[in-house]
């Protein structure tokens, strides 16, 4: 009886310097992710070995852009949603179809030409060396959004 209690006791011991360990880990790692993670501003600029002047004029470009492409984001968005929300239709007019599909091809072609414009005027403020480490990290992107979206339909 004595040795089956204490058998117990050591289970219930290991078990919760077990727990405590784990959650230890847990919040710990939670703080270490937070802390090591890097914004792609930063990213960008280790990657390039931007100085100081060129990280407050990228900044400066980055927010520029933004303020064109945020609201054509968000027009997209809406247009999209609009579309999708068809499925609700039993039957749906070509015209209707057409529709859509314009406004939002038109709307996705301002977002690319801003994008592109933006990119144009980034390369010409590097130096020389640096344009075609950002060539290469612009082709990354790219691919990289094609891959997010091909693994996100899987």
């Amino acid at each position: 009886m004595q040795s089956s209690n204490k058998i117990l006791k050591v289970a219930v011991l290991l078990l919760l310097v077990a727990n405590i360990a784990l959650v230890a880990f847990m919040v710990m790692g939670k703080k270490k992710t937070h802390k090591d993670k890097v914004s792609p501003e930063e990213m960008f600029a280790k990657e390039l070995g931007l100085t100081d002047d060129q990280k407050a004029a990228h900044r400066q470009m980055k927010d520029a852009h933004m303020k064109i492409v945020r609201p054509l984001m968000d027009s997209l968005r809406d247009a999209k949603t609009a579309f999708y929300m068809q499925t609700k239709e039993s039957e749906l007019s070509d015209s209707l179809l057409a529709a859509y599909g314009e406004q939002i091809s038109s709307l996705q072609i301002k977002v690319d030409k801003a994008t592109l414009a933006h990119f144009k005027r980034v390369r010409v403020f590097l130096k020389p060396e640096q344009q075609p480490k950002f060539d290469t990290l612009v082709k990354k992107m790219i691919q990289r959004g094609r891959k997010d979206t091909a693994q996100k339909a899987k």
